[in-house]
């Protein structure tokens, strides 16, 4: 496999990452982190350890690594496994799914249950090839938008990563928190990472408080929204992460919280002259944990 390429027009991808996905088609996943992680991609003759490094049309990237790249090919293949789907919109460049919690959007390590990508594969049955454009944390449920084909998938990504995109998302969070188009800002994988969000309600249960936010993402840094509450003393309920798992065992034990509780419910941006508004309603779990809060 050649293991040499020049960024050009026609293949370019932002992403380090991205690029490679899109360009080495052997390479899993997860494989192609594990390459960057230990120095094995270079770019411009200069090793890179960074997944997010940005790239510009002409850059030179290059895998020094001298195992069997066809192998893993073989061994890694991602092949199609039926999924329940819930397709919230379809057209011929995009699909957008209600993505369960509990469900990975591309196989990983020990990952044995069916993830988003394989149940997309065999939705297909190669009408077209899903590709990626953003992601969703395998216990964050909701909109997930996903290409037809590489080019699509390569201008897609650039829009989400964009200003001209709306992402909401509901959170329930520990703490009593007040007000209206609050904003959280600061730097997360080195970059600028911004979001407002208002208060929705106000809960307390024995000595706990919490508080339901409705949440738009302007930035869509890693585990963003989840970090940057923490920071605030408001981590996610139910996350045990980032949050206090002493709080979220007595959650899951009095109002049944059995994830942390993070739903992406909007999105919306234009493409090829088209706007696409794509909404997906809160789960029935967490709707019945705002039940039993409300009692």
């Amino acid at each position: 496999m050649q293991k040499h390429k020049i960024v050009n027009e026609k293949n370019y991808y932002k992403r380090l990452d991205k690029f490679l996905r899109n360009n080495f088609d052997n390479l899993k996943l997860g494989f192609i982190y594990k390459l960057i992680r230990k120095g094995f991609v270079y770019v411009n003759g200069k090793r890179v350890k960074k997944q997010e490094f940005e790239l510009n049309i002409g850059d030179e990237i290059e895998i020094r690594y001298k195992g069997p790249l066809e192998e893993r090919k073989r061994e890694n293949k991602i092949l199609p496994r039926p999924l329940n789907l819930d397709i919230i919109f379809e057209d011929e460049k995009i699909i957008a799914i209600n993505k369960p919690a509990g469900i990975s959007v591309h196989p990983g390590r020990n990952e044995e249950k069916v993830t988003v990508i394989e149940g997309l594969l065999y939705y297909a049955g190669g009408r077209f090839e899903p590709h990626l454009v953003h992601r969703l944390d395998k216990h964050t449920s909701g909109v997930l938008v996903i290409a037809k084909n590489k080019q699509v998938s390569r201008e897609l990504t650039e829009i989400i990563k964009g200003r001209d995109i709306t992402k909401k998302y509901q959170s329930l969070v520990l703490g009593n928190l007040h007000g209206e188009h609050n904003k959280l800002e600061s730097v997360l994988e080195d970059k600028k990472a911004i979001l407002y969000y208002d208060v929705l309600n106000n809960y307390k249960i024995r000595d706990i408080n919490l508080t339901l936010v409705d949440i738009e993402l302007k930035t869509g840094r890693k585990h963003q929204i989840r970090k940057q509450f923490a920071d605030i003393g408001s981590p996610v309920a139910g996350d045990n992460k980032y949050g206090d798992f002493e709080i979220n065992r007595e959650l899951k034990k009095l109002i049944g919280l059995k994830r942390y509780f993070l739903h992406s419910y909007f999105l919306e941006f234009t493409y090829k002259n088209k706007r696409y508004t794509l909404i997906s309603n809160l789960t029935d779990d967490l709707k019945k944990v705002l039940d039993r809060l409300g009692e």
